[in-house]
């Protein structure tokens, strides 16, 4: 049993409107029993601790001021969202977050009216908060549109792509900077809140904009030089000419923990008849939590954890993971190869980038929430004669396609792709589900594309995308431990195009791409069982595909199963698109394709997961029945139903 702690005061609130009744003197203890909530609720299910820990105060200030939901709050990436689905009607279901049927770990349009726009990418916040406030202004209905983007975000072009559209919005459109990390702000303290709430009060704005209308009537010199003065005055005491040069008006920056700060001047913005305006907000990571406070990256995602302690729960010891196997792997191959060097886009660690970066930093290159800067900075290094590897996760790689195809694929240069991530994730649901990857990368013109059963084929495939120089090549690998199996000493390049047979039966043949090998193998034993010898195929590549081993495997057995971790027009519709032009469906092939279904599947446990999704040894075993149409009453090799 779980010690829930004492929140009086939180209990009496249930949604925004509630926080409205209260006085401004009962928020600080309001935000103090909020981050105590949300400790004692990551501490049961893991998630996303820092992030959240550090906008307990501005999310309540948000709320308090805001008239939420008619005024629209959209958060950037969203894994910060946990106070603020607590103060908006889920803290009855807060302790089921990232679970199965349970709260989502970002936000999400179906679940809460208080959740407008869904998000679990980054720096999409500004450009939505835009849409809805231009809406509002077409359609002259009431209403703010709020978007809280953090610092990271910000290197995201993205970002600045709104921005850069955001004066047709006007005062319908705020954008709440919440610099947690990079410390771009000079300090902060009573004379910037003084100076933030002096430049963000009607009196100040009624007089910048007369003056405004004013020294528009002078001959254009002085009207420039005026311009330039009231920008360079209030450049020079706060900072923000980027972001008045993009049409903000800036306001900051303000201590994002101190409500008797942010209160005031979050009225005035929302009072303000000139927009639109940017407020610039610090907070800092795990705030009020003294060990997230003190390791902010290791709490930034979290397991169950001892709330006393901070101690997270440690999973047994297992195989190394895929990523941790792609880092060591690249690392070693570059201390023979200075020409390998490494890409990734603000994921060191989970790509496994941080080891090769440790071992050779003049070679590794952390671009920020960039992935298409990524793809054509790895085609300009490729283009050069290095050899670049850009690891990004596969559902993130999506954000840069143009770049794939235009940058790398039409010039067929060299690039290297280590997509991690491919395949189903669990907890994180379907914005990170990297389910999609085959079917956009195999059906490109001079890509190779290649899946890793286990992790001793990741070190394989490693090593033969180094060795690759003719063309793009791509190689995907799960999130996760491996499976166990003994890691080669010297790597083997792989022959492109060709995979293996596994196991030779006579009847039925599985033939496999990727981790679902272990589930294949299974399936096989059972098959076997019932006196249907199977053969099973790692084909190892998604393209070029073994058009040798598929044909004989297809001419040889009465049943052939493809299964796949990845979304319709992968790996089966490449086997069915061959069967169909070489005439082997004729023959009366029958032959079936297991694959990731039409849908978005939501956050669960990976074994529910592929359960849902058939690609578990039980639904290759039902397939083959059904193609069979076997009858399990009868005996082993007798009557059809």
């Amino acid at each position: 049993m779980v010690d829930l702690p004492s929140t009086p005061l939180l209990d009496t609130v249930h949604n925004p409107a509630d926080l409205r009744t209260l006085k401004p003197t009962q928020l600080r203890q309001l935000a103090d029993e909020l981050r105590a909530e949300m400790i004692s609720a990551v501490g049961v299910t893991g998630g996303h601790l820092g992030s959240g820990l550090g906008v307990v105060e501005l999310t309540t200030a948000i709320h308090y001021v805001f008239d939420t939901p008619r005024d629209r709050l959209v958060w950037d990436v969203g894994h910060q969202c946990y106070p603020h689905k607590i103060l908006t009607g889920r803290r009855d279901r807060i302790r089921t977050l990232r679970m199965g049927g349970g709260l989502s770990g970002f936000t999400k349009r179906s679940e809460s009216e208080y959740d407008p726009f869904g998000a679990a990418h980054s720096s999409t916040s500004i450009s939505a908060a835009l849409g809805f406030a231009i809406a509002n202004k077409l359609g002259e209905a009431s209403g703010k549109a709020i978007a809280v983007i953090g610092d990271g975000s910000m290197s995201a072009g993205m970002a600045y792509e709104a921005m850069n559209n955001a004066a047709q919005a006007g005062n319908r459109l705020v954008v709440i900077l919440n610099d947690n990390d990079m410390s771009i702000a000079p300090p902060v303290g009573g004379l910037s809140a003084y100076l933030s709430r002096m430049v963000s009060s009607r009196e100040f704005l009624s007089l910048r904009d007369l003056m405004k209308k004013f020294a528009r009537r002078l001959p254009r010199p002085l009207h420039s030089a005026a311009r330039k003065t009231d920008e360079f005055a209030r450049g020079m005491t706060m900072g923000g000419t980027l972001f008045e040069e993009l049409g903000f008006y800036y306001v900051g920056p303000i201590d994002g923990h101190n409500l008797d700060h942010l209160i005031p001047v979050l009225e005035n913005v929302r009072d303000a008849e000139e927009g639109p305006i940017l407020i610039h907000v610090v907070t800092k990571k795990g705030k009020g939590y003294a060990p997230a406070e003190a390791a902010a990256d290791k709490y930034h995602g979290v397991q169950k954890f001892d709330v006393i302690t901070g101690t997270q729960a440690k999973a047994p010891p297992g195989p190394p993971q895929y990523q941790n196997v792609f880092g060591e792997t690249l690392a070693k191959l570059a201390e023979t190869d200075d020409r390998i060097c490494a890409i990734t886009a603000a994921m060191p660690s989970g790509t496994g980038v941080d080891k090769f970066a440790k071992a050779h930093p003049t070679r590794a290159f952390d671009v920020g929430i960039a992935e298409q800067h990524a793809v054509t900075f790895a085609a300009g290094l490729a283009a050069q004669g290095m050899r670049p590897f850009c690891a990004i996760y596969s559902t993130f790689l999506q954000r840069a396609y143009d770049q794939v195809v235009h940058d790398v694929a039409i010039q067929n240069l060299p690039v290297r792709f280590a997509i991690d991530r491919a395949g189903l994730v669990g907890a994180d649901g379907a914005t990170h589900a990297g389910s999609f990857d085959v079917t956009y990368l195999a059906t490109l013109p001079n890509f190779v594309v290649m899946a890793a059963a286990d992790e001793a084929e990741l070190v394989h495939m490693t090593y033969t995308a180094a060795l690759h120089d003719s063309g793009p090549i791509a190689l995907r690998y799960p999130r996760g431990n491996g499976t166990g199996v003994a890691l080669p000493e010297v790597p083997q390049a792989l022959e492109i195009g060709k995979g293996r047979i596994v196991r030779e039966g006579k009847k039925v043949a599985i033939l496999s791409l990727g981790t679902r090998l272990a589930e294949a193998l299974k399936a096989a034993d059972a098959l076997d069982a019932k006196g249907l010898s199977t053969s099973v195929a790692d084909l190892r590549f998604a393209k070029p595909l073994d058009e040798d081993l598929i044909r004989r495997l297809l001419t040889t057995h009465e049943v052939a199963v493809t299964i796949e971790e990845n979304s319709v027009g992968g790996l089966g519709a490449h086997v069915l698109t061959l069967a169909s032009d070489q005439g082997l469906i004729d023959n009366g092939l029958k032959l079936r394709t297991l694959r990731l279904p039409d849908a978005f599947q939501d956050q669960d446990k990976p074994e529910k997961q592929y359960a849902e999704a058939g690609l578990d040894a039980e639904a290759i075993i039902g397939t083959v029945l059904k193609a069979l149409r076997w009858n399990e009453s009868a005996d082993v090799g007798g009557a059809r139903a």
